[in-house]
């Protein structure tokens, strides 16, 4: 596994060990040794499998707030996303900026996203699939968001001038100014 580091301390991208021949290749996608050893000891819990229909779909930001706070390894199984993390740890001196890499089926790039950290993503390809383990099961009562445009995050979702797919709870998450520091 090949580990890449991003801006912001913490988030790592990780490219597995890709085993090709005639018939295809075999792509190790999770080795627990490895992730433990290369970049953090977690135990993953609980699995997740989303569809987008279309592109220009924005799902975040979000995270799950103490004591349900989550680590998250995001990878996408087709299509591809534009993938955002957000540094939300208050005394962290990255407080408030935010990375992004893409992610698609075809590079096998994973993303990981640690404990205090909002994550978001926006599909490039219509029926993009995203796969993602959790370190802790979902949480309904613990689940926040940030205004995935607030304008002081800055981010530049690659939409253009063209109206995002949001679901009404996305739509109404605040600007982080104006959210509680939970972590």
């Amino acid at each position: 596994m090949d580990i890449r580091t991003l801006p912001i301390p913490g988030p790592v991208v990780i490219v597995p060990r890709k085993f090709e021949d005639t018939r295809g290749y075999l792509a190790e996608t999770y080795n627990a040794a490895a992730f433990d050893t290369g970049v953090a000891p977690v135990r993953f819990v609980q699995e997740n499998h989303s569809l987008s229909t279309h592109a220009g779909t924005i799902r975040g930001i979000h995270f799950q707030v103490p004591p349900h706070a989550q680590g998250k390894l995001v990878r996408v199984v087709r299509g591809a996303i534009f993938d955002v993390v957000v540094d939300l740890r208050a005394g962290s001196p990255h407080f408030g900026q935010s990375a992004a890499v893409e992610l698609s089926a075809e590079d096998r790039k994973q993303i990981w996203v640690p404990i205090g950290f909002g994550h978001g993503l926006c599909t490039l390809e219509p029926d993009t699939e995203v796969v993602y383990k959790l370190t802790v099961p979902y949480n309904p009562a613990s689940e926040r968001g940030i205004a995935w445009d607030d304008p002081d995050l800055a981010i530049a979702w690659p939409i253009g001038q063209a109206e995002p797919h949001l679901s009404d709870r996305d739509r109404r998450h605040p600007r982080l100014a104006e959210s509680t520091k939970y972590f």
